[in-house]
């Protein structure tokens, strides 16, 4: 379960790229510096779009670490330009998709201590409750403030990729 629930995430973080990759078209189309959109917010007491895609990460790199009994990396926060931003992902993505399955044996006996959390979460508790849903809200945030700011992003955008196949 752990390992494929972090699998998942790293999908959803991963759809973050294909909105930079979106919103760098329509800066360009429009004649702008697509790293503004990096400033943009929905609401004047929310954290802008790179916050957005900083958080997705650390979220994301912290569950893989602290639920396969590892230190998670750390980043700097010193992005500024898009290309920077998709950086930031794909190493996130690196580190999470480094973790052997079997590292997360265990994972369901973690400890794990938020510092925003009063107490210690159960590894389960903090991939269902911590992880998971803070993973999709960054994301989730990180589409809507570029789909405010005119970025032609659609449903399936933020879905990704779908495994079908013909029956």
């Amino acid at each position: 379960m752990y390992a494929q629930a972090i699998a998942q995430c790293v999908e959803a973080v991963r759809t973050m790229e294909t909105y930079l990759d979106k919103a760098e078209r329509f800066a360009s189309a429009k004649k702008f510096d697509a790293a503004i959109l990096l400033s943009t917010r929905l609401a004047p007491d929310m954290a802008p779009l790179l916050y957005q895609i900083q958080s997705a990460c650390d979220y994301l790199k912290g569950g893989a670490a602290w639920l396969s009994g590892q230190q998670p990396p750390r980043h700097e926060d010193d992005e500024r330009t898009l290309e920077e931003a998709r950086a930031r992902i794909r190493k996130t993505i690196g580190f999470v998709e480094s973790v052997a399955i079997e590292r997360y044996a265990d994972a369901a006996n973690q400890v794990v201590k938020v510092s925003w959390v009063p107490g210690k979460l159960t590894g389960e508790n903090y991939l269902l409750q911590i992880v998971i849903p803070n993973v999709y809200f960054h994301v989730s945030m990180a589409y809507a403030i570029l789909r405010a700011n005119g970025v032609d992003l659609v449903k399936m955008d933020f879905i990704g990729p779908v495994d079908a196949f013909d029956a």
